[in-house]
């Protein structure tokens, strides 16, 4: 979740610093100031302590249990956008009475936000701050394909029944492939499995790469090709124009929205049409279609709105 504070913090011109939540996210980043608390579990000495302006939340951590949700102006700024994964709808139940004000991705977003958070928090539509380097980049153009779903046990994604077949697909090809778990598919059962008997094959494959990058931007960057189904990471793709493949074999009942090339199975001549000649013409009028209803600004700047909103708190 670092990925959205990282993109957001070199527009602030206030002092600001994260505060860690648990062990694991001490020294997680090298590019934010770190508050320094002695017990990662005191949230609210911590912050009491610190006395900010305003405290940003990019999650939905034990929302509503604490003290300073009472005493100091909260904003929520979301780390990705995932559609069709019921992920607003959690949010807003869990955020309700807690969240000052609610910067949302896009149109839609902000609708559903307004919908369903009280008529006191106020709701501004910014854009999606970790996707601003992505817009107006250029494809490498060197047959890079990224395949990315979400997780399996909280977003119900494609990931169990695609991942082996997707090294299928991509062994003894000429295209280089970059291998991305959700990071909870790292960690989680049954999705771990599933990654360690990838990544072991993976040793064996030269145009295979296990992605290490701890945020998706530059995989993004390198990517001629995005393979995914509803994850967030399929509307930072948007930005850049660049074709993908929706996986529609998702382990949920939800819906996989319209926004690629969509299948259930892959092969190397559908690749090699995308690559060379892009999205069909019908799917690309979707696609516009479905980007204008989600309304998400992609001019590069959501970095600053956000930056914008949170310091307009500290005045």
């Amino acid at each position: 979740m670092k990925k959205t504070f990282e993109a957001v913090d070199e527009h602030v011109d206030v002092s600001s610093a994260y505060l860690p939540l648990s062990e694991e996210t001490r020294g997680c980043s090298d590019e934010l100031r770190e508050a320094s608390v002695e017990d990662v579990d005191a949230v609210d000495e911590n912050v009491f302590e610190i006395d900010p302006d305003v405290v940003v939340r990019n999650n939905t951590f034990r929302a509503g249990e604490f003290r300073y949700e009472e005493e100091y102006p909260v904003v929520h700024v979301r780390h990705g956008a995932s559609f069709g994964r019921d992920e607003v709808k959690t949010t807003i139940s869990r955020l309700r009475g807690v969240v000052d004000t609610a910067l949302a991705p896009g149109t839609w977003w902000a609708d559903r936000y307004r919908e369903g958070f009280s008529q006191d928090t106020r709701v501004e539509v910014v854009g999606i701050p970790e996707a601003d380097r992505l817009v107006a980049s250029d494809p490498p153009r060197r047959r890079h394909v990224l395949y990315a779903p979400t997780n399996h046990n909280y977003g119900g994604g494609s990931y169990l029944d695609t991942a082996e077949h997707v090294l299928d697909v991509f062994e003894d090809s000429d295209y280089r492939l970059r291998f991305r778990p959700h990071p909870m598919d790292l960690s989680e059962e049954p999705g771990r499995s599933v990654t360690e008997r990838c990544r072991e094959r993976i040793t064996d494959l030269p145009n295979v790469v296990f992605d290490r990058h701890q945020t998706p931007t530059e995989s993004l960057l390198d990517a001629d090709i995005l393979l995914s189904d509803y994850s967030g990471i399929v509307t930072e793709w948007l930005h850049t124009d660049r074709p993908f493949v929706q996986f529609t074999s998702v382990a949920s009942e939800a819906e996989v929205p319209k926004l690629g090339y969509q299948t259930r199975r892959l092969d190397v001549e559908t690749v090699d049409d995308l690559y060379e000649n892009g999205l069909p013409e019908d799917v690309r009028r979707r696609q516009e279609s479905f980007r204008d209803e989600l309304g998400i600004p992609m001019d590069g700047r959501a970095s600053n709105r956000v930056a914008t909103e949170v310091t307009a708190c500290t005045q």
